[in-house]
């Protein structure tokens, strides 16, 4: 694949890192561009962006340095080299959502219209760091004759950050139409939190990267289920109180 873009002087562009802003870029403006249909301020959604992808690296780095611990003990500079790729969609959706929400209630916003207008970018933004993760080799799938040929691993593998690249970006267009025609404030992030566990839970029986296991799933894949379960019992609850005020 291709980790580097380009050196120039002491500068080197990376294709995981550029792709992440690339994703900041593309999503912020497009988010902000909408904004006005639904009536929230443009400053708010690059304000929340900066806080959310923030935070959201931070955790999603920890996290994945927490997964793979022994190598990060024995190499412990690469902690801090998040341009070469190493990061969790989990422990970035923690994270992110949690810093996410204090923000929006400090600006005394509802959190359920933002959540849900942001539901596609997001999608879309993890679609686009994929492609990134891709170029660099990192969350990398299991060795199959008929894969891509990645030379970081000298074998061809499946190209599971592709899967997810797809995967995610039909879940950007149903998100898309789910929130102009949802009635029920709150549904289409609990629907964005169900796909994209589903397909990452999917997704983990193709990978090769993923160290701890128990019952024959990954971490991931428990953590998976229990967003998917909660999810769907809380988007049911949010359904039948809305049914009620009807």
């Amino acid at each position: 694949m291709h980790p580097t873009i380009c050196t120039i002087g002491p500068f080197t562009i990376y294709s995981y890192g550029l792709m992440l802003a690339t994703a900041v870029f593309l999503c912020s403006f497009l988010a902000s561009r909408r904004a006005r249909f639904f009536g929230i301020p443009q400053d708010i959604i690059f304000d929340l962006t900066f806080w959310v992808v923030l935070s959201g690296l931070v955790g999603a780095r920890i996290l994945y340095i927490l997964l793979n611990l022994p190598f990060f003990m024995t190499n412990p500079l690469e902690t801090i080299m998040i341009q070469k790729g190493g990061l969790s969609w989990l422990g970035g959706l923690i994270a992110g959502s949690t810093v996410g929400l204090l923000f929006i209630k400090r600006k005394k916003l509802s959190g359920k219209i933002i959540l849900d207008f942001c539901s596609p970018y997001l999608a879309l933004g993890q679609a686009i760091g994929r492609i990134g993760c891709f170029f660099n080799g990192c969350c990398y799938g299991k060795e199959v004759s008929w894969g891509i040929y990645f030379p970081v691993h000298q074998a061809r593998l499946h190209p599971t950050q592709l899967y997810e690249f797809l995967g995610l970006l039909v879940i950007f267009f149903i998100l898309k139409n789910q929130h102009s025609k949802s009635k029920v404030q709150g549904s289409t992030f609990l629907l964005y939190l169900i796909l994209a566990a589903l397909l990452r839970f999917v997704i983990e029986f193709f990978r090769a990267d993923q160290l701890w296991t128990a019952g024959g799933l990954s971490l991931n894949q428990w953590i998976s289920l229990i967003l998917i379960v909660g999810s769907v019992c809380l988007n049911r609850f949010l359904k039948s109180k809305h049914s009620k005020k009807m």
